[in-house]
């Protein structure tokens, strides 16, 4: 039966740094006959959820305050609205984006101990799956996979991926290579080259090296970019003539600048998670859950935070060091 629940909840009342994300015991709403409860196993952290905390996304909804930010979460069924049909109470389910915090929030964001989500918003998780190394790939595995999907077949392909060594960007060297790729991991850091080949890259260099000319003009099938930003010309030049850039983040800037003739040869394409839907992530998720459980991907690398803690998380995250994600766990 369908009851409330008490539990932590981290809760923005204005925008600012990291300090303004507070710890509070928040009531979790009555539960609607198409909804699902969840007790968090672990809620990645997303650059978005820096730049909404920030004020540099607004929230777009009048009074937006209090929010709790989040974009995604794994956990366990704790309660199913009585006109849900296909899960459980002890199921283990992802959810993400849908109007789960972001700038347009339908309901509470993901960093809480417990998350209220419409059931076709989420997807089931199989019990082979480390629940936390899917926290770990979350979000940033399904943007990957579906931007990599605007690039086409990747088998027996040379791919580049930039920002490798971050959340989207290490699922995406995974997958690619799943996928039967040869892929070039580009990392901002040197010591990050090692990380990225772990993941099946065959090759990590840096925008410096690229500098140097280690990714001649022409010399690649399709291009991943997390980043935009100054780079964006030199990876437009490395694509062969009917390559592919597919863009999914601009974490180094939205302003970019290319060769215009190039696009006689070559395709800019990308993909926004702003579009995914409930049938859209279950077919990511058994794709990546498939692969994991086999073997043929790993999940990032993350660092582990209390979800009372996500003030430190974001703090660290902004330094622009992190290998992989950071997910934010509940205090048992």
């Amino acid at each position: 039966m369908a009851h409330e629940l008490q539990g932590t909840a981290i809760v923005m009342r204005r925008y600012g740094g990291p300090d303004v994300l507070r710890p509070e015991i928040v009531a979790s709403p009555s539960l609607r006959l198409d909804e699902i409860r969840i007790r968090s196993i672990g809620s990645a952290v997303n650059h978005s959820d820096l730049e909404i905390r920030a004020g540099n996304w607004p929230i777009l909804t009048a009074g937006p305050f209090p929010y709790t930010p989040g974009l995604e979460v794994v956990g366990e069924v704790v309660d199913v609205g009585a006109a849900v049909p296909d899960i459980r109470v002890g199921d283990r389910v992802i959810t993400m984006m849908q109007g789960l915090g972001g700038v347009r929030p339908r309901r509470p964001g993901g960093y809480a101990e417990y998350v209220t989500v419409a059931a076709s918003a989420a997807a089931t998780l199989s019990a082979s799956v480390d629940p936390l190394d899917m926290a770990a790939l979350g979000l940033g595995s399904v943007t990957a996979f579906e931007g990599l999907r605007k690039i086409g077949d990747l088998k027996d392909r040379r791919i580049a991926v930039t920002g490798a060594a971050g959340g989207v960007g290490s699922a995406a060297v995974a997958i690619a290579r799943a996928l039967g790729a040869e892929v070039i991991g580009i990392v901002s850091r040197p010591e990050h080259a090692e990380y990225v080949r772990s993941l099946g890259a065959a090759r990590a260099i840096t925008a410096q090296d690229i500098a140097a000319g280690a990714l001649a003009p022409e010399t690649i099938d399709g291009v991943l970019d997390t980043v935009g930003g100054t780079s964006f010309g030199s990876h437009v030049e490395a694509l062969r003539p009917g390559g592919v850039l597919s863009l999914v983040g601009a974490v180094g800037g939205s302003e970019v600048s290319f060769d215009a003739y190039r696009l006689l040869e070559i395709t800019l394409t990308g993909y926004a998670s702003e579009a995914l839907d409930g049938a859209a992530l279950r077919r990511a998720i058994g794709f990546i859950s498939g692969w994991l459980s086999r073997g043929e991907i790993r999940a990032p690398a993350r660092s582990e935070f209390a979800l009372e803690d996500a003030a430190a998380a974001h703090a660290k995250l902004e330094q622009r060091s992190v290998r992989g994600r950071i997910v934010l766990i509940p205090r048992p």
